[in-house]
C-alpha cells in the first residue's frame, strides 16, 4: 500500500484520489469486489487466510468463475492488487470492507465468528479518517449491536472520528447481464454523515448508490430480497407438487400465467435451493424475528418446503425406475450438474449433493458429470466428474437432470438412456415423453 495522508476522507473522494483499500475474505463476493475496485483505480489489498488463494493470486490466477485470471495478472503486475494474510497493513487502509462467510450453525443460529475475527483484525489497526464497511449478510441490528461498541473500544467515535456503514453484496455469479457495478447498491450508515462517506466512496465504481437511513435497514433490505424469492420458490414447489397430483406440467401453468403483463412475476421448481445465500439468509431473519418473542411462520415454512424438494427429485427416480422394475439399489443413475446453479462451480448447499446423498444411503451406484466441478466427497468416497459421450450415456439406467448447465443438448438424451428424471425443464420437447419424467 502506498503511505496514508490524513486529509479527511470525504474531501479526498470529492478529489477524486485514489484510496488504499482493503478488502477481507477473497472468495465470491470478495475477489470481484477487489479486482473491481482495484481496476477503478484504487489500490486494493485482498486478505485472506487461505493458502492456497494467496498462491493463486500471486501468480496471476483467478479461482472464482467471474474473475478472469488475465484480470487479475494485469492488475498484480500493475501493483493495484496484492493479496495477504498480513493484516497489518490494515494500518495503511483507508477503507476496509469485510466480506467473509456469515453461515448458521447447527440449530440454525446465526454464525458471526468470522465477521468478528475480521473486525478484530480491523481494530488493531483503526485509525482515524478510516471507513469501514460490513458487506456480508448477517442479521439486522448487527452493525449497531456488535461492530459499533466493538471498534469504539478503541476510544475513536463513529461518525467523528472514523465511518462505519453495512452495505450488502449483491453478488449474482455467472449473472453476464448485470455486471457488480451495473446493480444498485444499498449504503447505510450508524450516522448520517458514515452513510455519506461509504456513498461517496462507492459511487468511484459503482454507477447507482442508494443511501437508505440507517444500516439495520440496509441489512434488513438484504435480508427481505433473498427472503421474498425462497418464498415464493417455495410457492412455485408447492405447485408443481399439486400439479403432479393433477397429472398437468407445473411449467406450462408457469408459462401461461407469466403471459399476464402485470401483478405475476415468474418463479421455477427445482430440486431445491443452493448457494450461500437462498438457503442461510432467511434463517437470519427467523433468528431476528424469534429474537423479539415473534414468529415468522410464513418464512419456516417456506423453508421446509424447500428442503423437502430433495426427497421429492428422489421419489422421482424411485418412480421412474419401478416402470423399468428395478429398485434405486445397485441401479447405475448418472447426476447431470451438482453446481448449485447454471454456470458456476459453486456447489455450497448444493441440492445436488442433497439429492445424491438420499440416493446414495439407498446404496445406488452414481456418478456425476459436471464440466465446471471436477470432483465432489460424498461420505467417505470422492466421485470425479465423467464424460457423457453418447457411448458413456448407455451404461446408467437413469439419468438425473440437477442443474442446467449450457453446453449440454439436453434434448438427445433420452436417445441414449432409459430414463430421465428433468428438475429442471431442460429436455422441452421429449421425443420420448414416456422416458422423461419432470418435476
Amino acid at each position: 500500500m502506498k503511505a496514508r495522508t490524513m486529509m479527511p476522507l470525504l474531501g479526498r473522494l470529492q478529489a477524486q484520489e485514489s484510496l488504499n483499500v482493503g478488502v477481507i475474505g477473497l472468495g465470491y463476493v470478495g475477489l470481484p469486489l477487489a479486482t473491481l475496485i482495484a481496476s477503478r483505480g484504487h489500490c486494493v489489498t485482498g486478505y485472506d487466510i487461505s493458502e492456497s488463494r494467496l498462491r493463486s493470486l500471486h501468480s496471476g490466477e483467478s479461482y472464482i468463475d467471474d474473475v478472469p485470471s488475465l484480470q487479475v495478472a494485469e492488475l498484480v503486475k500493475a501493483g493495484r492488487f496484492t493479496a495477504t494474510s498480513d493484516f497489518r497493513t490494515l494500518e495503511q487502509a483507508d477503507v476496509a470492507i469485510i466480506c467473509v462467510q456469515t453461515p448458521v450453525d447447527r440449530t440454525l443460529n446465526p454464525d458471526v465468528s468470522h465477521v468478528l475475527a475480521a473486525a478484530e483484525s480491523i481494530r488493531n489497526h483503526l485509525h482515524p479518517e478510516q471507513l469501514v464497511v460490513l458487506e456480508s449478510t448477517t442479521y439486522p441490528g448487527t452493525t449497531t449491536e456488535l461492530l459499533l461498541p466493538f471498534f469504539q473500544e478503541t476510544g475513536l467515535v463513529a461518525g467523528r472520528d472514523f465511518y462505519l456503514a453495512f452495505s450488502p453484496e449483491r453478488i449474482d455469479p455467472s449473472n453476464h447481464r448485470y455486471a457488480i457495478e451495473d446493480v444498485p447498491k444499498v449504503v447505510g450508515g450508524v450516522t448520517d454523515i458514515c452513510r455519506d462517506v461509504a456513498c461517496t466512496f462507492y459511487g468511484t465504481f459503482i454507477n447507482t448508490p442508494v443511501p437508505v437511513s440507517s444500516s439495520t435497514v440496509a441489512e434488513l433490505a438484504k435480508l427481505h430480497e433473498n427472503t421474498f424469492r425462497t418464498v415464493n420458490i417455495a410457492l412455485v414447489n408447492e405447485m408443481a407438487f399439486l400439479c403432479d397430483r393433477l397429472g398437468v406440467d407445473v411449467w406450462e401453468v408457469i408459462e401461461a400465467a407469466a403471459t399476464k403483463p402485470f401483478g405475476f412475476m415468474p418463479f421455477y421448481p427445482g430440486p431445491g435451493l443452493g448457494g450461500h445465500c437462498l438457503p442461510i439468509d432467511p434463517h437470519y431473519l427467523s433468528w431476528c424475528a424469534r429474537r423479539e418473542k415473534f414468529g415468522m411462520r410464513f418464512i419456516e415454512l417456506a423453508m421446509q418446503i424447500n428442503e423437502s424438494m430433495a426427497n421429492h427429485v428422489v421419489g422421482k427416480v424411485t418412480v421412474a425406475l419401478n416402470t423399468l422394475g428395478k429398485p434405486v439399489q445397485a441401479s447405475n443413475i448418472l447426476l447431470l450438474g451438482v453446481a448449485y446453479k447454471r454456470g458456476v462451480s459453486d456447489t455450497r448447499e448444493s441440492p445436488a449433493l442433497r439429492v445424491a446423498t438420499l440416493l446414495q444411503s439407498l446404496n445406488a451406484r452414481l456418478a456425476y458429470h459436471d464440466e465446471h466441478v471436477e470432483e465432489v466427497r460424498l461420505g467417505d468416497e470422492t466421485l470425479r466428474s465423467e464424460p457423457i459421450y453418447p457411448d458413456d450415456l448407455a451404461k446408467y439406467d437413469i439419468v438425473v437432470i440437477l442443474t442446467d448447465h449450457d453446453g449440454i443438448d439436453y434434448e438427445s438424451i433420452p436417445d441414449h438412456v432409459p430414463l430421465v428424471v428433468d428438475t429442471r425443464h431442460a429436455i422441452r420437447k421429449a421425443r420420448y415423453p414416456h422416458k422423461v419424467f419432470r418435476i
